[in-house]
C-alpha cells in the first residue's frame, strides 16, 4: 500500500478515552468479534501497521487499536499520523470512551489503583488532568460513549450492536474437543461428557488401529440405541442451554467429550455432536487432543 494506492479492504477502529472508562473491555469485545487487536501502538507506527495488514487483507480485514494517551509527547504526533491513516485506509473510526468523575473515582477505588497520570496525587486530580489533555481527541472522535451507567455486559452488548458481524446468527464461539481419560481431563473444558459407557472398538482387532473419523468406527459406535439415545439427549440439552449461555453474554464455550484413550468413541461422538450443533445454528470448531497418541 502506498499514498497512491490506498488500502480499501481494511476496517480500523481506534479505541481511546479516559482511564477507567472501559477501554480494555471494549478492546476485548472487538477481539471476540474478530478484530485483530493491538494495545497501545505508538502513532508513528499506525501507517506501517496498516500496510502490513493490507498485504494480508485476505486474512486481516478488521483491526482495533487501543490508544492510551498519557504523555504530552504522545499527543504531539497522534493527529498527524491519524490523518495519514485516514487518507490511506477506507474505514477508520475513533471511538472515545468516558464516564463522569464520580463513577471514575469509584472504579479506581474499587480496583485500588492510583490514577496512571498522577499516581502520587488524589484520583480526582488525575481525572481532571486527563480530561483536559484529551479534550481535542474527544472533539475529533467519530463516536463518544459515556459508560457511567453501563455494566460490563451492557458495554459488550453495545459493542456487538455497533461492530458485530450481522451475518452471524450467534456470537458465542463453541469449541468441541475430544480427549482420553487415561491422559487427564482437559483443564480448559467448561462442560465434560464421559462416553465410556458406549461399546469400545478397542477390543475389536480389525477396528483397534482406526480412529473415530473413519466410517467403520462411526458405524460401530453410533449404530446402537445407547449412542442414539445419548445424541438425542445432547440435542435437547444444548437447544435449551445455548440460549441461556448467550443470555449471560458468554463469548465462548468449550465442550470436552472423553473416552478411555480419546481415539475411538469420543471422536465418533464429537463428529456427530458438531453436526447437531450446526442444526441448532451454532458453527463449532472440533479438535482431537489425544487421537493420535501411540498409547492405544
Amino acid at each position: 500500500m502506498t499514498d497512491h494506492e490506498p488500502e480499501r479492504s481494511l476496517h480500523l477502529v481506534i479505541v481511546s478515552g479516559l482511564s477507567g472508562s472501559g477501554k480494555t473491555q471494549a478492546l476485548k469485545c472487538l477481539e471476540d468479534l474478530g478484530f485483530f487487536c493491538v494495545d497501545n501502538l505508538p502513532p508513528a507506527l499506525f501507517l506501517s501497521f496498516a500496510e502490513v495488514c493490507g498485504q494480508r487483507s485476505h486474512t486481516v480485514r478488521k483491526i482495533a487499536l487501543c490508544i492510551d494517551v498519557r504523555e504530552r509527547e504522545f499527543l504531539l504526533d497522534f493527529f498527524e499520523n491519524l490523518e495519514r491513516l485516514q487518507a490511506s485506509v477506507s474505514v477508520v473510526e475513533l471511538l472515545y470512551l468516558e464516564a463522569n468523575d464520580v463513577v471514575l473515582t469509584r472504579r479506581f477505588s474499587e480496583s485500588r489503583r492510583p490514577h496512571p497520570l498522577l499516581p502520587r496525587q488524589p484520583v480526582h486530580e488525575g481525572i481532571r488532568l486527563e480530561r483536559e489533555r484529551l479534550g481535542e481527541l474527544r472533539s475529533r472522535a467519530d463516536r463518544v460513549l459515556d459508560t457511567s451507567e453501563l455494566t460490563v455486559h451492557e458495554l459488550r452488548d453495545w459493542m456487538v450492536q455497533q461492530y458485530g458481524d450481522r451475518d452471524h446468527r450467534h456470537s458465542m464461539k463453541v469449541s468441541v474437543m475430544t480427549f482420553g481419560y487415561k491422559f487427564g481431563v482437559p483443564f480448559e473444558a467448561d462442560l465434560v461428557f464421559d462416553v465410556r459407557f458406549l461399546q469400545n472398538p478397542h477390543f475389536v482387532p480389525e477396528l483397534k488401529p482406526l480412529t473415530g473419523n473413519e466410517t467403520n468406527i462411526q458405524q460401530y459406535v453410533l449404530e446402537n440405541k445407547e449412542a442414539q439415545g445419548f445424541l438425542e439427549h445432547m440435542k435437547h440439552f444444548f437447544a435449551f442451554l445455548f440460549p441461556l449461555f448467550e443470555r449471560e453474554r458468554r463469548s465462548y464455550l468449550t465442550i470436552a467429550i472423553g473416552c478411555t484413550g480419546g481415539r475411538h468413541r469420543s471422536v465418533a461422538i464429537a463428529n456427530k455432536v458438531k453436526d447437531l450443533f450446526a442444526l441448532l445454528g451454532y458453527e463449532a470448531t472440533l479438535s482431537h487432543r489425544d487421537m493420535d497418541r501411540s498409547e492405544y
